[in-house]
């Protein structure tokens, strides 16, 4: 049964392999399966967003953890932040 560590896992390879859509797509499925992202799922998607210069996505996602229940962090900051700078 996939829970929010195997979800995170594979939107993380996704950011390292520049699969940011996939990632959104694991992201959305996270909802269907009723498995919560937290702080690590979303400073990886975050992250994809970053690499791929999608820096709309990913403040999007930034400003949705509120609503989420996933805190925000140094990582997500940072990663916030390289996302508008490229």
């Amino acid at each position: 049964q996939p829970n929010t560590i195997t979800y995170s896992s594979a939107i993380s390879a996704c950011e390292k392999g520049a699969e940011w859509q996939q990632a959104f797509a694991l992201f959305a499925d996270m909802g269907k399966v009723v498995v919560d992202p937290d702080t690590i799922t979303c400073n990886a998607l975050i992250s994809a967003c970053e690499k791929a210069a999608e820096w709309q996505q990913a403040l999007a996602l930034f400003f949705a953890m509120g609503k989420i229940s996933a805190e925000r962090d140094t990582i997500t900051w940072n990663s916030a932040i390289s996302a508008c700078e490229k």
